[in-house]
Order: C-alpha cells, then structure tokens, then sequence
C-alpha cells in the first residue's frame, strides 16, 4: 500500500539536485547555490531535520589553515539550519513552511512567494532533492 502521508514520505536522507530561484512577477530563474550544488537533508522519525547545503565554486584555502578572506567566503557560501537552531539567527524559533511536491525518487521543496533573505526580491525558492537509498 502506498504511503501518502508526507511526514512518512520526507523520513530518511535526501541529496540536493538544484536550487532556483523564481522571481516575481518577472518570473526570471536562477540558480541560487550554482549549477552544482552539493547538500543533504535529512527527516528523522523524532521530527527533527538537519540540512547542509553548499554551493558549487567553493575554494579550497591554499593552505593548511584557510586565512581571514578564504574563511570569509567559505562561511558565506553555505547554508545551515537545524529545526531549532539557524545559521541564520532571525530563523531560529520560528517556523519554515515548505511545500512539499513528491515525483518518483525526488521531492521539490518549495517557499511560498516571500522576500528572499539574500536578494531582498519577492520570489519563490524550490530545492530539488533525491532520495538516498
């Protein structure tokens, strides 16, 4: 029997595939972590999620120790958030809803049209992740 319940369907680790940007009204895409990104999300049955995303282009420090402007930028280039806890401090304690559109072994995470914390633009933020197996 299949299992609709999206709870049930997001449970285990997932890959990141792309990340656009959809502007409104222009409609105009990007994508906003770069043509390669790498990341992973994973729901656990305690209803906790934990996410790391990064985009491509990221450099390597040249060095063993990375230096003030190479940590900079590589600090910059990654997103985390925890359920209860954000790299992006004005999203810890609140609630980010997502839209949830399930097609085979990948799931489309979706933003309702909002201001887009980077841009500042109204625009729709999907995320496109495949199931790890």
């Amino acid at each position: 029997m299949k299992n609709d319940d999206p709870r049930q369907r997001l449970l285990g680790t997932w890959k990141l595939i792309a990340a656009i940007r959809e502007e409104i009204p222009s409609g105009a895409k990007t994508d906003f972590l770069g043509s390669h990104p790498t990341g992973y999300i994973n729901y656990a049955p305690d209803g906790r999620m934990m996410v790391l995303n990064v985009g491509n282009g990221r450099s390597k420090p040249a060095g063993a120790n990375a230096t003030p402007a190479e940590a900079e930028a590589l600090f910059r280039s990654r997103t985390t958030h925890h359920v209860d806890v954000s790299l992006n401090e004005t999203w810890t304690g609140t609630k980010q809803k997502r839209i949830a559109r399930f097609d085979g072994n990948r799931v489309y995470l979706s933003t309702t049209p909002s201001v887009d914390p980077l841009t500042g633009r109204m625009s729709t933020r999907t995320m496109t992740w495949e199931k790890v197996t």
